[in-house]
């Protein structure tokens, strides 16, 4: 329950001391509170339903409706305060985030932020351009009792340029049309606000689509070192030797950047794979021996150099890159491992607390019930990291020893509807019956 207190109180302080705002900064803790509680989904009639019912607000639910559209929100200074209240966000002395972007499948046609997006995941029996938002997040990758997770930090709605210059309806937000920015330069403006509020170097864990130039030259102008990629390669990428060192009496022209053409990834990777060695690494919850193979080659797609390893199974490799020269073999591999949080992450915010059953369409209420969502799923994460001893799994799963999402979120649901935690955040009404949540808590996970 302390915990928690020392988790919402902040937050509350971000809202103005004036009457709307003291309202709205405990209608906002207890919505939150609403979004983890394992009940129902999400949804914005069933977060009223369970401020009603479990935590026994007397708000008219035009009232609510109202605040869950609200364009006021003070977002940037929530989500600020909420990126100070991580416990030591530091791995090695570099910041650790995790890119990478997700559709959310929607049915209503005027819901802001959709379209028809492709799902490279598609199963056979469903569309390949399903209508769904596409939605681009950043995360922090973080060890938390012994186990990886990722934070998320912030989120952008991708719209496409042909949808904007249609003027669709759900490209529009206050009347205006949204101007047209690629998933490049959002991800770029994300992750330089993150690095400018940490001020420490960063290191961005993503996969083959955003590790290559388009993200690289936003980032790596004039910022020495402050930013670098960990991806997987394409197969057919060109690697290049070093150029070699000028001797004797020099020639006209610029001095050579590229040596020799060592050929593709792929060519690499079958010509290397007898150099490999055993690597014991902390991969997927355990320790586990791999086979690799590292090293420094140039390319010319970045135009920098960068280090490359050859992660062997026994059919198949995968070939990572950094442009971080000082990472081992070991750390490449568990970092580029641990990138599947965010997949993981994406599953937790659409399924576990529902966003992807939100139907609401207008663009202020599409924004504040996703902030809510990435927010309470940080808030989470940042309660698991702050209790004395890692959580019991309550479903033991073979191979799995770890926590899991729903048994943080199970802990603080009994913590918020716990007596003692209306000290915290009183409300002018009577509680509901410690049984009927006690029943409750005992149907979910």
């Amino acid at each position: 329950m302390f915990i928690l207190r020392d988790l919402l109180l902040p937050l509350q302080a971000v809202f103005s001391n004036t009457v709307q705002g003291q309202k709205r900064k405990v209608w906002f803790v207890y919505t939150l509170l609403a979004v983890l509680v394992p009940f129902t989904s999400s949804i914005t009639s069933n977060l009223l339903r369970a401020l009603q019912t479990l935590f026994g607000l007397k708000l008219k639910s035009q009232r609510f409706y109202a605040f869950m559209a609200s364009p006021t929100l003070p977002w940037k200074g929530l989500w600020h305060t909420m990126w100070g209240m991580i416990p030591s966000p530091a791995v090695k002395e570099r910041i650790l985030l995790v890119l990478d972007d997700s559709i959310n499948p929607k049915s209503g046609k005027k819901i802001f932020g959709c379209a028809y997006f492709h799902n490279h995941a598609s199963k056979s029996n469903q569309s390949s351009y399903p209508w769904s938002q596409c939605i681009l997040a950043v995360g922090l990758l973080k060890k938390i009792k012994s186990r990886w997770a990722c934070l998320p930090l912030d989120f952008r709605f991708y719209m496409m340029k042909k949808d904007i210059e249609a003027e669709s309806a759900t490209a529009t937000r206050k009347g205006e049309v949204l101007h047209f920015e690629d998933k490049m330069a959002q991800a770029a403006t994300m992750i330089t606000d993150i690095r400018n509020y940490y001020k420490q170097p960063v290191l961005i864990v993503t996969d083959s689509w955003f590790g290559n130039n388009g993200l690289w030259s936003r980032l790596d102008r004039r910022n020495e070192g402050s930013f670098h990629l960990l991806s997987r390669m394409r197969t057919n990428i060109i690697l290049y030797d070093f150029a070699p060192v000028a001797t004797g009496t020099p020639k006209a022209g610029r001095p050579r950047k590229y040596g020799l053409r060592l050929g593709s990834v792929d060519d690499c990777a079958g010509r290397l794979k007898e150099n490999s060695q055993s690597y014991r690494v902390f991969l997927y919850g355990k320790k586990r021996e791999v086979l690799a193979y590292s090293q420094t080659v140039m390319l010319k797609t970045m135009k920098c150099r960068v280090r490359v390893v050859w992660v062997y199974r026994k059919t198949r490799y995968v070939a990572l890159m950094t442009t971080d020269m000082r990472l081992s073999v070991e750390q490449i591999i568990e970092y580029y491992g641990a990138r599947w949080k965010i997949e993981s992450g994406f599953k937790e915010i659409k399924q576990e607390i529902g966003s992807s059953k939100s139907q609401v369409r207008n663009s202020e209420a599409v924004l504040n019930h996703l902030n809510f969502c990435m927010m309470s799923t940080t808030l989470t994460w940042i309660y698991a990291d702050r209790l004395e001893n890692a959580p019991d799994r309550r479903y033991k799963i073979r191979g799995r020893a770890g926590f899991a999402f729903s048994d943080v979120r199970r802990i603080i649901a009994e913590a918020a509807l716990s007596s003692d935690f209306y000290s915290v955040c009183p409300v002018p009404a009577q509680t509901p019956q410690k049984s009927f949540v006690k029943i409750l808590l005992r149907m979910v996970a």
